[in-house]
C-alpha cells in the first residue's frame, strides 16, 4: 500500500470518528449513519482489496499485457511437480507454445532438475511463495512475508534461476506486500482467465471457459500437481494448448513494458 493510500484510509477513519462524537453530542441519527458508512466503508474498502485478485488498490498487480496479435500468457501455478511437469512441457514443445511456471519454493526444493529443465525448454519462472499459504498470508507478519519471499528466492537461485514475477497464494495479498516485493525487484502478476481447473471434475469444462474468455493479451491462469482433480490434471492444459491453436492464438512470454 502506498504512503498516500494509507494517509487516506486512517484519515477516513479519524473522520468517521470524529462524526461519531458529534453524533453523541448533538445527538443526530444521520451523522450516526455518516459515521457507520465511513467507519465501515474503510473496511470493506481493504477487505476487496486483499482478498478480490484483480483489485489494485493496496498492490500493482498486471492482470494483462499490450499486444496487436492473437497472444496470451500462458502460466502454470503450485509446480514443480514430478509427474506433471515433464508431461507439461512435453505438451508445450509440441504446440510451440511458451508460459511461465509460477513455483513454490518448497516444492522446488524437492526437484531442482525440474527448474533446470523448464529454462532449458525456454519457458520461464516465476515466483509463488515458499508455502502457499493460503488462509494465512494475508494476515502474515513482515518476517513472515520476508521468510516466504526470501526461503523461496534462495531455492530459485540455488537452481540458476532469477525471477522477475511473483503471483500471490489463489491471487490473495498482504499489506506489507509492495514494499517488500519492491525490495526483491519482483512484480505482481495476476490474471484474466481463471480456468477452474482445480475445481472441474471435466477438463472440456476448462477448456471451453478459457476458450469463452480468450482475447488478445489475455494472461490464463492454470495449475498442474496434486490441487488439480486427477482427472483434469495435465488433460486440461491439453485441451486448453488445442483450443487456443484452434482459434489461432499463440502462447507467450510477454515483455515486463507489455504488462498492465
Amino acid at each position: 500500500m502506498s504512503r498516500a493510500t494509507f494517509i487516506t484510509l486512517f484519515a477516513c477513519k479519524l473522520a468517521a470518528i470524529g462524526l461519531a462524537v458529534a453524533a453523541v453530542t448533538l445527538p443526530d441519527r444521520r451523522l450516526w449513519v455518516e459515521a457507520s458508512l465511513l467507519f465501515f466503508g474503510v473496511d470493506l474498502w481493504v477487505l476487496y482489496h486483499l482478498f478480490i485478485p484483480s483489485a489494485q488498490g493496496l498492490c500493482r498487480n498486471f492482470t494483462r499485457f499490450k499486444t496487436t496479435h492473437r497472444e496470451v500468457w500462458l502460466t502454470i501455478d503450485d509446480g514443480p511437480d514430478v509427474l506433471d511437469t515433464p508431461l507439461i512441457l512435453d505438451l508445450l514443445d509440441r504446440h510451440d507454445a511458451k508460459a511461465t511456471f509460477f513455483v513454490i519454493g518448497e516444492r522446488a526444493a524437492l526437484h531442482p532438475e525440474l527448474l533446470t529443465e523448464i529454462t532449458q525448454r525456454g519457458h520461464e519462472i516465476g515466483h509463488h511463495t515458499q508455502t502457499h499459504p493460503v488462509m494465512t498470508f494475508w494476515c502474515a507478519s513482515l518476517d513472515r512475508v520476508h521468510r516466504e519471499l526470501d526461503q523461496a528466492l534462495t531455492v530459485l537461485r540455488a537452481a540458476g534461476v532469477r525471477p522477475r514475477w511473483f503471483r500471490s497464494p489463489v491471487g490473495i495479498k498482504n499489506f506489507l506486500l509492495p514494499a517488500a516485493l519492491a525490495e526483491r525487484k519482483l512484480a505482481c502478476v495476476g490474471w484474466s482467465i481463471r480456468s477452474g481447473d482445480c475445481l472441474s471434475r471435466q477438463p472440456e469444462q476448462v477448456a471451453t471457459r478459457v476458450r469463452r474468455h480468450l482475447r488478445p493479451g489475455a494472461i490464463v491462469l492454470m495449475h498442474e500437481g496434486p490441487s488439480v482433480p486427477p482427472a483434469v490434471r495435465v488433460k486440461a492444459i491439453r485441451l486448453v494448448l488445442e483450443a487456443l491453436v484452434a482459434e489461432n492464438y499463440r502462447c507467450v512470454l510477454p515483455k515486463p513494458d507489455q504488462l498492465r
